[in-house]
């Protein structure tokens, strides 16, 4: 049997931070989680139109009220949803513009989708940041080559947890009469997130990464008048969506989405204290000569940091690469890469204060052990 020795550690890491199963999503995976088990309950040969379990209560309503959307539905993973959107709206010579703080499944999906990629630049060390001024510029530019079909912003993006003035984007968007993708799969069930307020024309999130459900699992929302183009149907099976190749995600993907939604639903209210409280995980890292990188203050539960006493510890230890990564597994702390220690990212998002003093601790005490000074 396969056994995952970090279990039970303090999880930091911006990827699982915000995936980990609630008590009910647990227990639902134990009751459907045969590969047949939602299949059982298809009558229609549509997931989305399956009445028990409630799921087309879940998409068709619950889902489009949560994202502030017109119509949603789930998939196989947000970058399928990202794939699907890009494909339906590809043209010959099309071009999107997307950040260069991008994930790089939204490139590879474009790529896929054989569209011409423009990458809006981001601000120099230490910032990071995607701004409207550049964002429309690169759209001006890119419009001499060719014809735009899409423009996407990665909100917060996934290296430095900065969210960009995603209001003002969509507007310059609008302007140049480019329909706007939102990657909000590090926001989506983390934090409040609204379609309609960010005047964006698609929304997509991720289900393991922020909504506490296991993966993949993706979802995606839109205004309506892209239903027609996004979500149409195959000429041969009338009740097949071709962009979702029919279905998607099913069993224990859609089943703990929606066992843990009550509890997603309720802990974005909490937001403001996930902020509160990064910031001060952040403060109190750059006190030990840390520095925290991207926005700042910062607004998001992601951090990036640079810590140059760590990275000379590295040069001087027996494999010294892998030292952080062991020193903080000693005390049962799980989330930065193996190898990392100059750069690394980690996320406080989930943990209790005393959680993360824990960690604070630990930090300190790893520069106290190889003479360092705080």
């Amino acid at each position: 049997m396969f056994k995952r020795d970090t279990k039970d550690f303090i999880n930091i890491d911006p990827l699982q931070t915000g995936g980990k199963l609630t008590e009910e999503a647990r227990k639902a995976l134990a009751e459907w989680g045969d590969g047949y088990s939602v299949c059982d309950f298809c009558t229609t040969g549509r997931l989305d139109e399956i009445k028990t379990p409630p799921i087309f209560d879940f998409v068709h309503h619950q889902l489009p009220e949560f994202l502030d959307c017109d119509v949603a539905r789930v998939t196989n993973g947000a970058r399928e949803a990202k794939f699907a959107v890009m494909h339906s709206l590809a043209r010959k010579d099309g071009w999107i513009v997307m950040d260069e703080n991008a994930h790089y499944s939204s490139y590879v999906a474009a790529e896929r989708a054989g569209l011409n990629i423009a990458l809006v630049p981001k601000t120099d060390y230490p910032e990071y940041r995607i701004t409207p001024e550049n964002f429309a510029k690169t759209l001006e530019e890119t419009k001499k080559k060719g014809e735009i079909v899409l423009a996407l912003i990665t909100y917060p993006d996934g290296n430095y947890g900065n969210l960009p003035d995603v209001v003002s984007i969509a507007k310059i968007c609008e302007e140049y009469g480019v329909p706007l993708l939102v990657n909000a799969a590090y926001a989506i069930g983390r934090m409040p997130v609204s379609l309609r307020k960010i005047n964006a024309d698609f929304v997509v999130g991720s289900g393991h990464k922020s909504m506490a459900a296991s993966g993949p699992i993706g979802v995606l929302g839109m205004r309506e008048d892209w239903a027609k183009i996004v979500l149409r149907r195959s000429e041969k099976y009338r009740n097949k969506e071709l962009e979702l190749l029919g279905c998607t995600a099913r069993g224990a993907t859609i089943i703990t989405l929606m066992a843990s939604f009550p509890h997603v639903k309720e802990r974005i209210k909490r937001w403001d204290g996930e902020v509160e409280k990064a910031r001060y995980f952040a403060s109190k890292m750059e006190e030990m000569g840390i520095k925290q990188l991207g926005d700042k203050p910062h607004n998001h539960d992601l951090m990036f940091f640079h810590a140059e006493n760590l990275y000379e510890i590295s040069k001087k230890v027996k494999k010294g690469r892998f030292f952080l990564y062991r020193e903080l597994k000693a005390r049962r702390i799980h989330g930065i890469k193996p190898g990392l220690t100059r750069y690394f990212k980690l996320s406080t998002y989930g943990l209790s204060r005393e959680e993360v003093d824990y960690v604070l601790n630990a930090f300190a005490e790893i520069l106290e052990k190889y003479g360092q000074n705080i």
